[in-house]
């Protein structure tokens, strides 16, 4: 099979398209003959090499959708989207809930105890990934889909979904009514909280960067801000009557921390769950305290949480923005355009050329 690897760290340069043997499932495994895979932050930083141990020659991708291929033995069963259980069977259409070994700190604090500071491993991080024609994976991370849910939109909205849904719906105990504030807004995750606010009820303040105001609207934002043209801070503060904002949904870091601070509502929380702009903050305690805000971390989510969010996808609530899709071979040309910010929402790979034999691109210049 063909799959999309790297032998070294280092840039995209070290991307290489090699024939490699299709992969066997073992005992609870089951083999994806993948059919879409897209990107995320992610897998640039597995490349650039992250502290952690991975095989190599490796093979990234947490975003996978595709047919059931093969079974290992025990690997029969799963759960789906309306969380009962389903027998797995060859040909299935499914998507792959990217969390290996999932444990929530947050409610078993005792089982991190030694623990690596991630918490958790990933499809694509810690194990061979989906920039392949196949993949093996645990069988309970299958997840099936109905024919309708086209495999680019499920696999674009695999990893981005659980992550919004968790870091605004679990950890941010949004509620109908609030004003949310959404940081990075042309991302993957950013672009699915959006929509999934909207879905609670919120009205929605996103900031962005000039190419990407007009889609960040289309997504459904009550107000997209523009946080080259002005102080977005002051703006995003005042937007219900001076109050300010009362959940903060943050995936850049370091620029935006400041602004932050100033736009949150008394007993404001903010909700961090990456750092594209940097992970070291500087913030004036004094806004906190005096304001009585909460800060809190979010990563990845549970498997009850993943399939709330693929469900909402399934049914047509919310959709992933797909910027472009190409085939496997352009991986690091994809690589390179989410690393230079050139990406609204996700890029998907399809590994077989029969499917993608030239990029494709999807909506009027990447929109939704």
């Amino acid at each position: 099979m063909r799959a999309a690897r790297f032998a070294t760290h280092g840039g995209p340069e070290v991307l290489r398209i090699d024939e490699i043997p299709v992969p066997e499932p073992g005992p609870g495994e089951v083999r994806i003959r993948v059919e879409a895979t897209a990107l995320n932050h992610l897998d640039l930083w597995v490349r650039r090499g992250l502290p952690i141990e991975i095989t190599m020659p490796h093979v990234g991708g947490s975003d996978i959708a595709g047919r059931v291929d093969a079974l290992g033995d025990g690997g029969e069963q799963s759960v789906g989207l309306d969380g009962v259980d389903v027998a797995l069977e060859v040909g299935m259409r499914a998507v792959v809930d990217p969390s290996l070994d999932w444990i929530d700190p947050t409610s078993d604090p005792a089982s991190w105890s030694g623990r690596d500071p991630a918490g958790l491993r990933l499809v694509g991080e810690h194990t061979d990934g989906g920039f392949a024609q196949y993949v093996v994976v645990p069988a309970g991370n299958v997840v099936p889909i109905p024919d309708g849910l086209e495999a680019d939109v499920a696999a674009a909205a695999s990893l981005v979904g659980v992550t919004a849904w968790r870091a605004l719906v679990t950890r941010g105990r949004v509620r109908r009514g609030e004003v949310v504030l959404v940081t990075g807004a042309s991302g993957g995750v950013s672009t699915m909280a959006i929509q999934f606010a909207k879905l609670q009820g919120a009205t929605v303040v996103a900031v962005t960067s000039t190419p990407w105001v007009d889609r960040v609207q289309a997504l459904g934002a009550d107000l997209v801000i523009d946080r080259t043209a002005g102080d977005w801070a002051t703006i995003a503060g005042t937007v219900r009557e001076g109050h300010g904002v009362d959940l903060v949904i943050d995936s850049v870091g370091a620029p935006m921390w400041r602004g932050i601070s100033r736009a949150l509502a008394p007993g404001g929380r903010v909700v961090s769950y990456g750092a594209t702009g940097g992970p070291k903050v500087e913030i004036d305690l004094r806004h906190h305290f005096w304001k009585q805000t909460s800060f809190m971390g979010s990563t990845m989510g549970s498997p009850p949480e993943y399939r709330a969010a693929m469900r909402a996808v399934a049914e047509g609530k919310v959709k992933p923005p797909i910027h472009a899709t190409l085939p496997l071979a352009a991986c690091a040309d994809a690589h390179e355009m989410l690393e230079a910010g050139e990406v609204f929402g996700k890029i998907v790979l399809r590994p077989w050329p029969d499917d993608a034999p030239d990029a494709v691109e999807i909506g009027p210049g990447g929109a939704a």
